[in-house]
Order: C-alpha cells, then sequence, then structure tokens
C-alpha cells in the first residue's frame, strides 16, 4: 500500500449525518495514514444518525467551512444522510468548497445523498454518477448519467449508494489517493 501520511482529506458534514458513511471511511483514511480534517457550520459537535432518524454519535469537527482553505487538501469526503446534506446545499461556502475542489480536479467521493451537494455546485453534467434512489432524478435532471452500482468512479469523481456500499467506496477512495501519492 502507498504511504498516504501526506494525504490530506477534508470531510464536510452536519446533524443528521448517517453514523457509518462518516465514521467508517474516516477511519480507513486515519488507518492509511491519512490526515482528515471534519469541516461544518459550527465547531459544536455534529449529530449522527442510523436511517435518518436514530441518533447515533456525535463528532466535534476541527473547522467551520468558512475556514477551510481548498488548497491545504487532496481530496474531499461528503458522507450522506438526509438531513446532512439538505442542510449543507443550502449553505453557500459548502456548495462553493464542492466547486473548488472539482474545479482543481482533486478527488471527490460522495455517498448515499451527499451526491446532492454535487447537483448545487453544478458538477454533475456529463459524469456517469449513482446515489440513494431518491436522489437519482436530481442527478440525472442536471445532467448527471445515473447508474446503479455500488460505487462508480468517474475520473476524480467517486459515488456510492449507501452504507452497504461502504466497502467499496473505501476502496476506491484509497485506490484514487494511492494513485495521486504513488512514487
Amino acid at each position: 500500500m502507498t504511504d498516504l501520511s501526506r494525504a490530506r482529506v477534508l470531510i464536510l458534514a452536519t446533524d443528521g449525518f448517517e453514523d457509518a458513511e462518516l465514521f467508517e471511511p474516516r477511519q480507513a483514511l486515519l488507518d492509511a495514514g491519512a490526515q482528515v480534517t471534519l469541516a461544518s457550520i459550527k465547531t459544536d459537535p455534529i449529530q449522527g444518525v442510523k436511517g435518518d432518524t436514530d441518533p447515533t454519535r456525535t463528532i466535534t469537527p476541527d473547522m467551520t467551512l468558512d475556514q477551510v482553505d481548498t488548497e491545504e487538501f487532496d481530496a474531499l469526503l461528503l458522507p450522506g444522510g438526509v438531513g446532512n446534506p439538505d442542510k449543507m446545499r443550502m449553505e453557500d461556502r459548502a456548495v462553493a468548497i464542492v466547486g473548488e475542489f472539482m474545479d482543481d480536479n482533486k478527488i471527490v467521493a460522495a455517498i448515499c445523498h451527499a451526491p446532492w451537494l454535487l447537483v448545487e455546485a453544478d458538477v454533475v453534467d456529463g459524469r456517469r454518477v449513482t446515489s440513494w434512489p431518491s436522489v437519482r432524478t436530481d442527478l440525472e435532471n442536471a445532467g448527471g448519467d445515473v447508474v446503479d452500482e455500488e460505487v462508480v468512479v468517474d475520473e476524480n469523481l467517486i459515488t456510492s449508494r449507501k452504507p452497504d456500499d461502504i466497502p467499496a467506496f473505501n476502496r476506491a477512495l484509497l485506490s484514487a489517493l494511492e494513485g495521486e501519492f504513488a512514487g
């Protein structure tokens, strides 16, 4: 495995994130040696959920959205849950961060409902993507080529459908980072 100790990954999340979709990819990244930073609307602890209704763990963000300088990061991770991306897509800075990562051709990995942020940032036109079923019409309307696969990699963009896809999602994200830091 490639040494990912120089890889800097930003996670955007707020209350209502799907627990497994934040904590499991985050742990996989940490286990691979990556530096992981969580940004949110505020630095108060944010509440995870399972299935969008059952509260789970909380996590304290490292910084606010306004403190994010995308030049300091190599990849962006967007966990799902219904409430999390729905709130984040209403935050101008969150949408701008997604756009900046895509404009700079950096790795962007979004799972479940998180592709709503991709739609809001207007970055899916012509891209092959997947998501939770209820988000697919939004992706199609935004010009995406929507498929039903556990993980889809389209250049720098990685998307997955649901928590069951996390192992494949993590493999794709780590592989993309290894490609960036090989040699």
